[in-house]
């Protein structure tokens, strides 16, 4: 166990050395992190008892902190006034994506329920930009589609949420054979309205502390961002006590926070690019040991096809769509579809609800979900910085 650790810390200060040089490169952080964690497990050089503990609690301090940072980034006001694109991909691109790849799904996996089929096309559904940051921060790409892309990839995943754990307890419904559809109702919608509630307030109360704190100099960036981690762990266990669910109240809270102290959280930012880097490294670290040799290993031809067709049509067309009749051109709409790769938020969601549903059918939403982050991984990784110049390029031109 020692030398796993010991070859893991070894790798991760390495990358650390390189980052801005690899930054530029077909190779990404989630791309080293993932490769990491399969090798380490592959060839035994890491055996952890008990593992499925440890990536369990990895998946939900990741999924909260970037729940709530993803969230509490995003300017509703501004994106409102100028930038309606988020907006289009969001409410149109992102139901359509769901409904697109639950059709396809049928195709791929006859003898699955519908239920089983739309929570994976909804778990697909999530886009992350840790894997697009080849693009986001590339400045040859014209910052409004910059922007959207960002944003698009902040709200989400929160968005998506409440999409996917209708589907997981539809499908548990479905597979104890209840016929109780109005109590199931109610503790969902209450287990939903509860969090927003909950985020909310915890949120606002967070934010107006925050703000009078900075206006009679009480903290310090350095102490926020450690209260960046309280605040979402202060979301997430006030909606888990109060019976709400407790993912939904961490983005509610980062969303409501955020615009409470917007123009005075650059240290949410900087949390972001240092602490938040190492939640995004462990976790993809975790993914590849505990679950990515058993998710290959189990990996067929119908899921291969139903995750290519998701990377390549499904989102794409739905993107496209949701953009018609904006002033965007064809070629902007398909690089905005093409950039949405499947990352954390797909693996973490897929391993939560995983708990909620019978076995095989947690097993079949795994080897779904897993086996899409390492392909989008690849995928998405190698064309960033060739397709952002070739874009970027393009847009130039035609502004001459």
């Amino acid at each position: 166990m020692e030398m796993g650790i010991l070859v893991i810390l070894v790798c991760v200060g390495g990358y650390s050395m390189l980052a801005k040089r690899l930054s530029s490169t077909v190779i990404t952080a989630p791309m080293v992190f993932i490769t990491l964690g399969f090798c380490v497990s592959y060839f035994g050089i890491l055996q952890v008892n008990d593992f499925d503990e440890v990536l369990y609690l990895t998946a939900e301090v990741a999924l909260v902190v970037l729940l709530f940072l993803d969230a509490s980034q995003v300017n509703l006001r501004h994106l409102q006034k100028e930038n309606s694109l988020p907006l289009r991909m969001l409410t149109i691109g992102l139901p359509f994506a769901v409904l697109l790849g639950t059709l396809v799904g049928m195709l791929f996996f006859p003898t699955w329920s519908i239920a089983l089929i739309a929570l994976c096309a909804a778990i697909l559904a999530p886009t992350d930009a840790a894997l697009s940051q080849a693009v986001i921060t590339n400045n040859i790409v014209p910052e409004n589609e910059r922007q959207t892309l960002s944003v698009e990839s902040g709200l989400n995943d929160g968005l998506a949420l409440p999409v996917i754990l209708f589907f997981a307890s539809f499908l548990t419904l479905h597979e104890t054979q209840s016929s109780n559809y109005i109590k199931w109702l109610a503790q969902g919608g209450s287990q939903i309205l509860i969090g927003v509630c909950v985020g909310a307030a915890v949120g606002y109360v967070c934010g107006r502390v925050f703000l009078f704190g900075e206006s009679h100099k009480f903290s310090s960036s350095i102490y926020e961002s450690i209260g960046v981690l309280a605040l979402s762990g202060t979301a997430y266990l006030s909606a888990t006590m109060l019976g709400g669910n407790e993912f939904i109240s961490a983005f509610v809270a980062g969303l409501t926070f955020g615009q409470l102290v917007k123009g005075h959280c650059r240290f949410i930012y900087k949390f972001t690019e240092s602490e938040g880097q190492i939640l995004v490294w462990a976790a993809f670290t975790a993914i590849g040991i505990g679950l990515l040799p058993q998710a290959i290993d189990q990996l067929t031809l119908p899921v291969a096809g139903f995750i290519l067709v998701s990377l390549f049509f499904v989102r794409p067309i739905a993107i496209y769509i949701s953009l018609l009749g904006s002033k965007t051109k064809p070629v902007t709409r398909l690089f905005m579809g093409w950039f949405g790769p499947r990352g954390l938020a797909t693996a973490l969601f897929a391993l939560l609800v995983s708990r909620e549903i019978l076995p095989e059918h947690s097993q079949a939403v795994l080897v779904v979900a897993i086996n899409a982050v390492w392909m989008s991984t690849l995928l998405h990784g190698m064309s960033a910085v060739f397709l952002a110049k070739r874009y970027g390029q393009f847009t130039a031109k035609k502004r001459r």
